[in-house]
């Protein structure tokens, strides 16, 4: 597979982490399963291949152009033969700052992006469909997601914004009571806030944080023993990493390093 990542123009740095393109070039009858990790950030992903689409766990076809929400257990989705995808990594906040969602509607879901599209463009599909190079698609996407953050009226506001920064940037070990007190919020009023803006709870958005940040030592075989990792990353014991890293991938640790190949950052495709 080829994959590829891109950095959004500056405008959208603010609610992208990443574009990302991935080219398989397995046989056409080849299935692929990709396991798609907890990593606090909505997406979406925009399938091209003959026929079309991921299916989910149960077999159900998605969309060609789906936005999904968070993920707050590892999902797997196939696809059959050869197919080219591009996927956008948004900031954890951008289905509340770009589309006006209230993200807890999209938590552990997917929706058709057509279904959310500003009606006075062009349908995103058609116009992604007949773009003549990834680089092309990309610039459709990204006046596409400018035209969205300008016309949306739904904000994140400042003080979710602040503890999102403030938990980011703590790797999840800021105590949340002190942010609560220093936003004089109660726990059920930054909770309310998170859930609309964020999709999950500051506590588990800490949990995942901190999670992915072990995710990274594990990734760069940074480590003697996963006590290291644990110990490391504010874990009471070897014990207690291992369950929230099977909680958050499916899989214990050395599990995910023998049967996953992380192609495309925290959606690995599974071996046979």
């Amino acid at each position: 597979m080829h994959y590829q990542t891109f950095i959004p123009p500056d405008i959208l740095k603010p609610y992208i982490k990443y574009f990302w393109a991935l080219e398989s070039n397995g046989p056409d009858n080849f299935p692929t399963t990709f396991s798609a990790i907890v990593d606090g950030c909505p997406g979406a992903i925009i399938v091209q291949s003959e026929k079309k689409s991921f299916s989910d766990e149960e077999d159900k076809k998605l969309p060609d152009i789906f936005l999904y929400g968070q993920t707050i257990r590892p999902v797997r989705l196939s696809a059959a033969g050869k197919f080219d995808a591009i996927g956008i990594c948004f900031q954890p906040h951008a289905l509340k700052s770009v589309f006006g969602l209230d993200a807890v509607e999209l938590t552990n879901s997917c929706v058709d992006l057509n279904l959310v599209n500003n009606k006075k463009q062009k349908h995103l599909s058609e116009q992604l469909l007949n773009a003549t190079s990834v680089h092309e698609q990309l610039k459709i996407l990204s006046v596409y997601l400018v035209e969205q953050v300008k016309n949306n009226h739904q904000k994140t506001d400042d003080t979710t914004q602040f503890a999102l920064t403030q938990i980011i940037k703590s790797n999840g070990s800021i105590s949340l009571k002190e942010l609560q007190q220093q936003l004089q919020l109660s726990e059920r009023s930054l909770e309310r806030k998170f859930n609309r803006s964020v999709g999950i709870s500051p506590k588990l958005f800490s949990r995942i944080c901190q999670f992915q940040q072990s995710m990274k030592q594990l990734r760069k075989s940074d480590y003697d023993k996963l006590s290291d990792i644990a110990y490391e990353h504010n874990y009471a014991d070897q014990s207690h990493f291992i369950r929230v890293f099977k909680e958050f991938t499916g899989f214990s640790p050395i599990e995910f390093k023998k049967q996953s190949q992380e192609v495309v950052e925290n959606f690995p495709t599974l071996k046979k």
